[in-house]
């Protein structure tokens, strides 16, 4: 947990910097969460429609996105501005590890866990930095399935 307090330490010290690239602490907004769950639909419905014309290996991006602002919908919920994906992430943990937030631990590792090449995050940079254009099917499967399964998930609980 101290390697997490400090991780989010920094964080807050980046969002009070004059250009915000961390976390900043803003009113707890609902209806900003739920624009960020209407961007999620948003990247899910590009990364399906890549997905079905063709260009999977953008599509993951698309995927990872659509997952990205379900975690940014809870940070407005609890009133933080993220401007930095790994602060994003450690902002969730740190939620779900005070207990303030119900979401099960297991999805911040399905997106980025920082320890895996199977994650939503991993896949993603292989696929926007890489050159590989063939994405296996089962992993984009997984990907898509994550990413309906976290939009609704998350949408309970902005409810």
């Amino acid at each position: 947990m101290a390697q997490l307090d400090n991780l989010l330490d920094w964080c807050l010290r980046k969002g009070k910097e004059e250009k915000h690239r961390g976390l900043r602490k803003a009113k707890p907004d609902l209806k900003l969460g739920r624009r960020h769950l209407e961007k999620a639909d948003h990247y899910l419905k590009a990364g399906l429609f890549l997905r079905d014309n063709g260009f999977a290996d953008i599509a993951v991006a698309q995927l990872f996105y659509a997952m990205y602002h379900c975690f940014l919908a809870l940070l407005a919920k609890h009133g933080y501005e993220s401007r930095n994906q790994r602060c994003t992430f450690a902002a969730v943990e740190y939620l779900i590890a005070q207990g303030k937030e119900r979401l099960d631990d297991e999805w911040t590792n399905r997106v980025a866990s920082y320890e895996s090449t199977d994650d939503a995050i991993s896949l993603r940079e292989e696929f926007q930095y890489g050159v590989e254009t063939k994405v296996n099917p089962g992993k984009l499967e997984r990907l898509i399935e994550d990413a309906k399964e976290l939009l609704t998930v998350v949408r309970t609980l902005l409810a």
